[in-house]
């Protein structure tokens, strides 16, 4: 397993790639068995039509009767029955093989990519994990729907053409072998500089469609700033790379088949020259040598999608090892307390954590919360509030230290939260997929929503999120709210989760987030102060570490950064 500079998402080795499609395969051995016998078949089949030729031509010369030249004919059509028959067959067996061990690698990887820590997603870049699971499987599904049926045929044509020819004579073989050097070396000359060259295209691709996403999520912000030109021109310069290194893949397949043109014209000339002196020697007849230059020409093709489906097999192996780098990985095994290991719900021991080594965020923090305890966690901008419950939350792993949960999840909600496309009820079964309607209808109503659901078109089942109803931001989170409840997790947290709702939404979402944690553990990472004089305790901040921590009366009697941020609070909203 490797990782490339410009990316932390791993990428599998081809050896770990290889590995993995056979275990993939190996459900499928049946049925891939079954494909390559109809295949060989087929193929056969359809190598009886050279000789066949050749024996018309021997009885044109040789005075041949009518009857044996039509009986000739039906063979040869018979024969391209066959082959087109058991070929079809073959072909679409082969492929739903292909089909099948996509689909089982497809949801390898999209189990793998949501169990990913979210910091490495986000340091790596959606573009990255977007195009593996975009660009990457439709090379790899064109692959397997065509390009390999494609090469498997041509693969099994080649060689039984070979033997067709060794069954002519030997000395056809011999000629036909001269073009392989040639091949052999322009397959190796394309193999060194065509894997390097996609591997950098997938990564160019991939940091394209990051700025790009980047681009159009942030496109209020940027007009706003007014920095329209300056990222127009940072997509332009990546899109540029991308395209530069497309032009000089094109330019390397220029290179590539005009070799093989070299290899086809010499093993043809060799072919045709064995013929002449055979038959002038009267070692084979006239439709013989015919057959055999038939055979040889019957391989450009053939040859030509082989080493040709090297560029799609390049790609698509470029894309499976970036798909197998990510379905590989193992999540990784987070401490957590039993249900009866003792009166606390969460413990955090001894805990730093640092983006990156020289830059730490968290030093040294120590936090217990007791079971059914609410706690509020307060602090300026940039204090570590979001980094700590992030890091509890299992977002991001400690650099040193330890932290303790209960068994079963740990529930986080942010004030940035994602309504799925599809039906709203849909979104919500997400927490609970067995949840009945009654239900569903319950957790809304818990969160003073199923007023507003109601009179939605539809109602429950009213189309939501991209091209779906519009919602807005406290709809949206009263809906994270009441999957919540249905996912019932003994602790959560809530990191400004009525940040983005103003003022009344915000009061609102407050009442909503109140119902909603009724009986958990709650680590609040509080945008307003209000939530924490609500709390049964206060936890504050400073550059990373917890420097006070009591109930709200007693903080604000102590003349210390909590009695700080409250006045600046209140003399804010008395102003408002």
């Amino acid at each position: 397993m490797t990782t490339d500079s410009t990316t932390l998402l791993p990428i599998a080795t081809g050896r770990r790639t290889l590995a993995q499609l056979r275990t993939l395969v190996r459900p499928h051995r049946s049925r891939l068995a079954g494909a390559l016998a109809l295949l060989v078949a087929g193929t056969a089949a359809g190598l009886v039509g050279p000789p066949l030729l050749g024996r018309i031509v021997d009885l044109a010369t040789g005075g041949g009767s009518t009857g044996d030249v039509v009986l000739a004919g039906a063979g040869l059509v018979a024969a391209a029955v066959v082959e087109a028959v058991l070929a079809g067959f073959g072909v679409a067996l082969l492929a739903q093989v292909g089909e099948g061990v996509l689909a089982r690698l497809r949801e390898r990887f999209v189990s793998s990519a949501l169990h990913l820590p979210l910091e490495q997603v986000e340091r790596a870049g959606t573009g990255d994990l977007t195009s593996r699971v975009t660009n990457d499987v439709a090379v790899i599904a064109e692959a397997a729907r065509s390009a390999v049926p494609e090469f498997t045929r041509a693969l099994l044509t080649i060689v039984l053409t070979l033997a067709g020819m060794a069954v002519l004579d030997w000395r056809f073989l011999v000629a036909a072998l001269i073009a392989v050097p040639v091949q052999a070396h322009t397959v190796r000359w394309y193999a060194r500089r065509a894997v390097p060259l996609y591997a950098r295209q997938r990564v160019a691709v991939a940091t394209q469609q990051h700025h790009l996403l980047a681009t159009i999520d942030g496109a209020s912000t940027i007009r706003a700033f007014r920095i329209a030109d300056e990222h127009r021109e940072r997509v332009a310069t990546r899109s540029q790379q991308a395209v530069d290194l497309l032009l000089r893949g094109v330019a390397l397949q220029t290179r590539f088949y005009a070799r093989l043109h070299v290899a086809e014209f010499l093993g043809l000339a060799a072919v045709l020259g064995t013929g002449f002196f055979l038959v002038r020697g009267d070692s084979v007849s006239i439709g013989t040598a015919t057959a055999a230059a038939l055979y040889f020409h019957g391989l450009f093709g053939p040859i030509n999608v082989a080493l040709a489906l090297v560029d799609d097999a390049q790609a698509a192996a470029s894309g499976l090892d970036r798909l197998v780098g990510v379905a590989d990985l193992t999540p990784p095994v987070r401490q957590r307390a039993s249900a009866g290991d003792g009166p606390d719900a969460v413990v955090v021991g001894g805990l730093d954590f640092a983006y990156r080594p020289d830059r730490p965020v968290l030093h040294a923090v120590d936090l217990t919360i007791a079971r059914g305890e609410r706690v509020a966690l307060v602090g300026g901008s940039g204090a570590g509030k979001t980094t700590l419950a992030k890091v509890i939350a299992g977002v991001h792993q400690p650099t040193r230290g330890n932290v303790a949960v209960p068994a079963g999840e740990v529930a986080l909600i942010t004030q940035e939260v994602h309504v799925f496309a599809g039906p709203l009820v849909d979104d919500l079964r997400l927490a609970r997929p067995d949840a009945t309607d009654d239900e569903v209808s319950a957790a809304l109503d818990r969160v003073q929503a199923l007023g507003w659901v109601r009179q939605l078109p539809d109602g429950l089942h009213t189309e939501v999120g991209a091209g779906g109803h519009v919602l807005t931001a406290a709809q949206a989170q009263q809906l994270a709210f009441a999957r919540l409840i249905l996912a019932d997790p003994p602790v959560a947290i809530l990191d400004e989760a009525t940040a983005e709702a103003g003022s009344a939404g915000a009061r609102l979402l407050e009442r909503v987030a109140d119902a909603a944690l009724a009986g958990r553990t709650a680590l609040i990472v509080a945008h307003r102060l209000t939530q924490a004089v609500a709390a049964d305790r206060v936890v504050v901040m400073e550059a990373g570490r917890i420097v006070e921590a009591g109930t709200h009366s007693d903080l604000i009697e102590r003349d210390g950064p909590y009695s700080t941020l409250w006045r600046a609070w209140s003399d804010q909203r008395a102003r408002h």
